[in-house]
């Protein structure tokens, strides 16, 4: 079965169709500029325009930067803050006129990577993580998704605020060579284990491509398994797609 999957971020909104048995995109995905400012109404007509491109009637699954309950955008800290408070699903639903699911970007990468990547089969914790702008992240038990997780927002016990000290715009902002970024990498994991003792641990966002991991992998030491996603810039549109597929099954 393919499914539309839509990843909203804060600089492009790309979508695909999914083959949600594999995880493989069924044609080319179409990205277009993120509005500004991004406002719900700008947004949705992106994601309407984007279900008219691939001529597509169906469940449709959107990844969106913000705690999503109930459909609802709650702290929303890389989005307009007009989200805050707004059915983000009923929203996409009367722009598309297609079935919509949303969750947050982070969590879809997750749900991406242990369906059909780096945790698939895995029945213990994984902690997935995706080093960006900011630091977002998706834990599971038992391949169940624990939703709405902000591990990025933690304050480190030497003060620093994670996603300000740590995320991959740290090191492009800071002009941080990749060992020294390493270093902070290496604090904020050693605190995320002290709190939840993850089992594998999957870094995600651009950092996890290989020419990059080579960079800095090998200088980071935990006790959980730690690897590189392996969907990287597809994570977003393949696990928003999957969710909506499996809320369909439930």
């Amino acid at each position: 079965m393919d499914l539309l999957g839509i990843d909203i971020g804060g600089s492009g909104i790309k979508g695909a169709l999914v083959n949600a048995e594999t995880g493989a995109l069924v044609a080319d995905r179409l990205r277009i500029p993120t509005p500004k400012p991004a406002t719900p109404k700008a947004v949705s007509q992106v994601v309407a325009q984007l279900t008219q491109h691939f001529d597509y009637q169906g469940p449709i699954g959107c990844a969106f930067p913000a705690r999503m309950k109930g459909g609802v955008a709650q702290i929303a800290t890389n989005v307009d803050k007009a989200w805050i408070g707004t059915n983000a699903e009923a929203l996409f639903a009367k722009a598309t006129g297609c079935p919509v699911v949303v969750l947050n970007d982070a969590d879809a990468a997750g749900v991406a990577e242990v369906t059909f990547g780096a945790g698939r089969d895995r029945n213990d914790l994984v902690l997935m993580l995706t080093f960006g702008t900011g630091i977002g992240s998706a834990l599971f038990a038992d391949q169940r998704l624990i939703p709405n997780t902000e591990l990025g927002h933690l304050h480190l016990p030497s003060g620093q605020h994670a996603e300000s000290y740590a995320a991959d715009r740290a090191r492009k902002e800071e002009d941080l060579s990749w060992s020294d970024w390493a270093k902070r990498v290496q604090a904020y994991l050693t605190h995320v284990e002290f709190l939840l003792d993850p089992d594998l641990i999957v870094m995600g966002g651009g950092v996890s491509k290989p020419k990059r991991t080579a960079k800095y992998l090998h200088l980071l030491d935990t006790k959980a398994e730690l690897v590189p996603a392996q969907l990287q810039n597809e994570a977003g549109i393949v696990g928003a797609a999957y969710y909506a597929f499996a809320q369909q099954q439930a």
